[in-house]
């Protein structure tokens, strides 16, 4: 039987979460026909690798997961440089700038997204870096050859990561957080939390400006050579990391019955409102049956996971995504644990926290209605896969033992 004679699946982004996918398809169906597109021009790559590569710790070769000999192997057509530019629902097929129609029966948008950029007077200017790939990555590896002083912008994990890089790198670091404190936009660190990590950051050298941003850059020559911000600071730079959020890519799905939101909007099983389509990894804002509610999930584990069950579903598996959010992190010397849901959304959501100013130590755990809905650690991981089981298994705890398990995670 001929590759067309089978099912057809088209994969729209070729991160862990499509190529895991892809692989679940070819190995079960091995007579159906496997399509996997990345606008990219290079297979599977460790983007949780990129912050090791960019502080030199790592190879490049060490980051690369997959060949393009590999997925012919396997029998896994790979389009790269490839960009979706739409998806007829009638005649279910994806359209690409290439000018090629590819049919499909089961249909998987693991997209992901783009970083935001910064748009201020000067931002063109060489220097400026956003960082989320491989091509990123090695612009600025090119980039700190000459560089010796940094600015990087926003509050975010990539916000660090760009930081401690930059650190490591030997350049003098000022971090630019337009919040009052790190992750402050997502509610995880209240004052005290925002303290501790203040102080973790400014041992490891990096000069911290919180409540400001960016008004604009000063090139000169065309490379960075200031940065000016909004409360009229001027600070010197040769290069500026941004990592202000990510817009997920969703605009191919227009003019198609697939609803979205932030993200492409499923359901437990991730599957869209479009038959025979689904969607994973950052893209997928699917419906959490732990949590209840509809998010999308930002890290490695999650997209891989949510990878695999999307593959087995467009097989007709039938099963429910299950999994906390969980994002872990160095935090320079320290480490950093956010689990659960974000309490910015959740104004009804009681805390309770435990802070050792002394060993810069952070622990804040989050209830709604008597469950234990999120975590947030600074410092030891102690607990940290109790914490995950009890918002997994939604147990209902009352106040006494809500202490009891903060007296837990506490060092």
């Amino acid at each position: 039987m001929s590759c067309r004679d089978g099912t057809q699946y088209v994969i729209i982004g070729n991160g862990i979460a499509g190529t895991t996918a892809a692989e679940v398809l070819r190995r079960a169906d091995p007579n159906g026909c496997v399509t996997l597109i990345t606008d990219e021009p290079y297979p599977l790559y460790n983007r949780v690798a990129l912050p090791r590569l960019l502080k030199l710790q790592v190879r490049e070769e060490k980051v690369l997961m997959r060949t393009v000999e590999a997925h012919e192997k396997l029998g896994i057509k790979l389009l790269l440089e490839t960009k979706v530019r739409a998806i007829d629902p009638e005649e279910r097929v994806v359209l690409t700038d290439r000018g090629q129609q590819l049919p499909f029966d089961r249909l998987l948008i693991a997209s992901g997204g783009r970083p935001n950029r910064l748009e201020v007077p000067g931002a063109d200017a060489y220097g400026v870096f956003n960082f989320q790939t491989l091509a990123d990555t090695r612009a600025i590896m090119e980039a700190l050859k000459t560089a010796r002083r940094a600015v990087t912008v926003g509050g975010s994990f990539i916000g660090y990561e760009l930081t401690e890089a930059f650190l490591a790198r030997g350049l003098q670091v000022t971090w630019l957080i337009r919040e009052s404190c790190f992750l402050g936009y997502h509610g995880y660190l209240d004052e005290e939390g925002g303290e501790i990590v203040d102080r973790i950051a400014r041992r490891a050298g990096v000069e911290v400006i919180y409540e400001d941003e960016v008004a604009g850059v000063v090139p000169d020559g065309g490379r960075v050579k200031q940065v000016k911000t909004k409360r009229g600071r001027v600070i010197e730079a040769d290069i500026v990391g941004v990592g202000i959020g990510l817009r997920l890519n969703t605009d191919f799905v227009k003019d198609t019955p697939i609803e979205t939101n932030r993200g492409v909007i499923t359901d437990e099983y991730l599957a869209t409102a479009m038959p025979g389509v689904y969607a994973a990894g950052d893209v997928a804002e699917f419906w959490d049956v732990v949590t209840e509610e509809r998010h999308a999930l930002g890290t490695w584990p999650n997209a891989a996971a949510q990878g695999r069950i999307a593959a087995r579903n467009m097989l007709g598996a039938g099963e429910i995504f299950v999994d906390v959010p969980d994002y872990t992190s160095g935090l320079f010397d320290s480490n950093i644990a956010c689990s659960g849901i974000v309490p910015r959304d959740h104004p009804e959501v009681e805390s309770v926290k435990w802070v050792d100013r002394e060993n810069l130590s952070y622990r804040r755990l989050f209830f709604k209605d008597g469950r234990l809905v999120g975590a947030v650690l600074i410092g030891e991981m102690k607990g940290r896969k109790r914490l995950l089981e009890l918002i997994r298994t939604k147990a209902r705890l009352e106040p006494c033992v809500r202490q009891k398990l903060l007296d837990l995670v506490a060092v």
